[in-house]
């Protein structure tokens, strides 16, 4: 994601290997590794990469979002999006690869799932994930000054405990 942020023209999206590639959109791939299409939930994949939905786009995004027409179920679609810039030849994948983890969550049996190995993660490692104030800690993009303050009013939580011990354990942590 760090390479992905610096994107000044096109966009980046990011392929991850699943089992049940007919359940997402699906990024097929040339001998070369090139991207050559995008499937919306196809009956035969072509490839086993689904689309994770993060995408990192540049600003002709909004002129493209502004020109899509409902799909037959009624919606707008952001592989649509994906698509014009394929063909623009402005598309680039990402592969996760393995010691990623990435969680579906478009049912509810995938909720369930991901919110276990959320639950399992966090207790064996005593880390959170996706806490953003850690993040943008790390990242130098606030202090620990800022982080024990955003942690005063959830001191009596486990959030707001963690929070602490990110500043008071600094790289012990990591």
């Amino acid at each position: 994601m760090q390479q992905a942020k610096q994107l000044t023209a096109g966009s980046v999206v990011f392929g991850y290997w699943v089992n049940n590639p007919e359940q997402y959109g699906v990024v097929v791939f040339d001998e070369q590794g090139q991207i050559t299409d995008i499937e919306e939930k196809p009956q035969k994949p072509k490839s086993n990469y689904a689309v994770t939905g993060l995408y990192f786009y540049d600003n002709q995004v909004i002129d493209i979002a502004h020109q899509l027409q409902p799909s037959p179920r009624g919606e707008l679609e952001i592989t649509d999006v994906n698509t014009t810039y394929l063909r623009q030849g402005q598309l680039r994948v990402e592969k996760l690869g393995r010691g990623v983890a990435w969680l579906d969550t478009g049912t509810h049996e995938s909720l369930l799932q991901a919110a276990a190995f959320v639950e399992t993660m966090e207790q064996r490692q005593g880390l959170k994930i996706a806490c953003v104030e850690e993040v943008a800690y790390r990242m130098g993009y606030i202090s620990a000054e800022q982080v024990l303050q955003l942690s005063h009013d959830l001191q009596k939580n486990s959030y707001g405990q963690y929070l602490r011990r990110v500043v008071e354990e600094g790289t012990q942590l990591l």
